[in-house]
């Protein structure tokens, strides 16, 4: 399995990244298979260094603020207008109750039918997996002011775990526990942010990752322009017993 940060900037997209978007890809049936994390602001351009947007399998969203889906706006208008003409089959999109709605609000002016002739939209519910060719996607609902997800992939006996956006729950155990790779969200400073119930700290998301149990590497993610992500880094590092890594845009990992 291979992991691409498309995006990894929190709330907004930041001056070296788009906001959250991460392509996950595996090997299988002679093909590669693709699928996305999140498509938030700006993370469309990124994505086609990486992929044509025709050939994703599908999208998976973790939560409906802007900075996790907003630009399936603009992959709607790839596939709907293309100078060859609309791609002949919808794109699953998996996420919370009510993304087809929050969808076509964002998109003023949609056509009539809105974006069902390009988007298979289903929901996700806590602990049900999803099946995408190799891989098995698992939600698991996370502590955050909206409905919000995180995702456990596995596929060929990797495991994946990424948080979305989240402050300290129970579903982080089941999450993280024994993840090849945990992205996990950083948005908040020790110190600085009090109010609870909307991002993990350095400090939180290292201690969310060692009770879960069996983590092997643990990345910081969401971290907004503003924050330092060497503090960052640090008060993780404060509670995690080895080197905590920081997401950057563009870069692979194999998992």
């Amino acid at each position: 399995m291979r992991v691409t940060v498309v995006g990894c900037s929190g709330s907004f997209a930041g001056p070296r990244s788009p906001a959250s978007s991460y392509l996950v890809q595996a090997e299988a049936g002679g093909r590669t298979w693709s699928v996305l994390l999140d498509l938030g602001s700006g993370a469309l351009g990124a994505l086609q260094r990486h992929l044509s947007p025709d050939d994703l399998d599908a999208v998976v969203l973790t939560h409906l603020h802007p900075d996790h889906c907003v630009d399936l706006c603009g992959l709607y208008v790839t596939r709907r207008y293309r100078p060859a003409g609309p791609l002949p089959h919808r794109l699953p999109v998996h996420g919370p109750a009510g993304t087809a709605r929050r969808l076509a609000l964002m998109y003023h002016g949609l056509e009539d039918g809105g974006m069902d002739a390009q988007f298979d939209i289903s929901t996700v519910s806590d602990a049900v997996p999803l099946t995408i060719g190799p891989f098995t996607v698992t939600p698991y609902a996370v502590n955050h002011p909206v409905e919000a997800y995180g995702y456990r992939v596995e596929a060929d006996g990797a495991v994946l775990a990424f948080t979305g956006d989240t402050d300290t729950c129970d579903n982080l155990t089941p999450l993280l526990c024994g993840a090849d790779l945990a992205l996990v969200d950083c948005a908040f400073v020790d110190g600085r942010d009090t109010v609870a119930g909307i991002h993990l700290s350095g400090s939180r998301a290292a201690a969310a990752a060692v009770l879960a149990g069996g983590v092997r590497r643990l990345v910081l993610t969401h971290l907004p322009a503003w924050n330092d992500p060497e503090v960052c880094r640090a008060q993780a590092e404060s509670v995690w017993p080895g080197r905590v890594e920081l997401a950057r845009g563009g870069r692979t990992y194999h998992v």
